[in-house]
């Protein structure tokens, strides 16, 4: 297959997940290379992702691995052999490739799980929410990708929309819900709004509120979303250099534990419930 001249992030998975095989099964690239009959040149760009491979290669990749988990080596072909061209598409070259790799993340995830203590969560926010958020920034956003940005937001929401929806788990400090992002109209509005989708079966939003003892987490925002067998899930955590995506099993095994802290944390989906209705009588 030819060279890639974009990479998107789950293409560099499925390279990522291939080399992880290989090297646990103690293969340098140039002996695994030797096994396919190519150079390690080509097995390095398959396992960047710079390069597509066959559901063959694949196949006979993993079994020179001596890989026995079926669950994992389907999910491996599938990513391989997929052709869906995504709405997240239209945005390639408007908006920055990690928004891309975002949206494709999330039509692929089996779960979907944010923790949030200063704004609400991109799937739950309202166009008006989202357009003040992108508003903010400095340098200021040109006014046409301003609205690239918070068309893209709001089309991220159909994976929670759709008639088949992925499981939802928001955990969202207080002062998340407090913060107005615009004005007073603006801020009941977003809450209304949280109330409405925390109303499916599907959604389950907990509050941890200012009131919680003992609760130093505050720096905590992170993403779980789930693959289609544990080993393929991702986190992504906001750091000084921007948003990192995490797919080490060691990392998102912290990360899986940290987030049931922080849902111990919280209120209940019910209470949490009361909890936003009465903030936004409030306003």
């Amino acid at each position: 297959m030819a060279r890639r001249t974009q990479v998107t992030a789950r293409q560099e998975r499925l390279g990522a997940e291939l080399r992880k095989l290989r090297e646990a099964a103690g293969l340098k690239g140039r002996e695994a290379a030797s096994l396919l009959g190519t150079d390690a040149g080509r097995l390095s760009q398959i396992e960047s992702g710079v390069a597509g491979v066959s559901e063959e290669t694949v196949r006979r990749l993993v079994a020179h691995y001596a890989c026995t988990d079926a669950a994992l080596i389907e999910a491996l072909v599938a990513m391989a052999t997929e052709r869906v061209r995504g709405w997240w598409e239209e945005y390639r070259g408007l908006l920055p490739s990690a928004f891309l790799d975002l949206a494709e993340l999330e039509h692929h995830a089996t779960y979907r799980a944010d923790v949030e203590c200063l704004h609400i969560p991109g799937l739950l926010q309202t166009e008006e929410y989202a357009r003040a958020v992108f508003a903010y920034r400095i340098p200021e956003l040109p006014s046409e990708e301003l609205e690239l940005r918070v068309r893209h937001r709001m089309g991220r929401k159909a994976i929670i929309e759709r008639p088949e929806p992925v499981p939802y788990e928001a955990v969202i400090h207080e002062a998340a819900l407090r913060i107005r992002a615009g004005d007073r109209a603006a801020a009941r509005a977003q809450l209304t709004y949280v109330l409405e989708l925390s109303a499916a079966d599907h959604v389950s939003v907990r509050v941890i509120p200012f009131d919680r003892d003992g609760f130093a987490g505050a720096w905590n925002t992170m993403t779980l979303t789930g693959g289609p067998v544990p080993k393929l899930d991702s986190a992504q955590r906001d750091g000084p250099e921007g948003t990192a995506l995490v797919d080490s099993e060691e990392q998102l095994s912290s990360l899986r534990l940290l987030f049931r802290k922080l849902e111990a944390e919280s209120l209940t989906p019910e209470r949490s419930r009361d909890f936003i209705n009465r903030l936004a009588k409030e306003l």
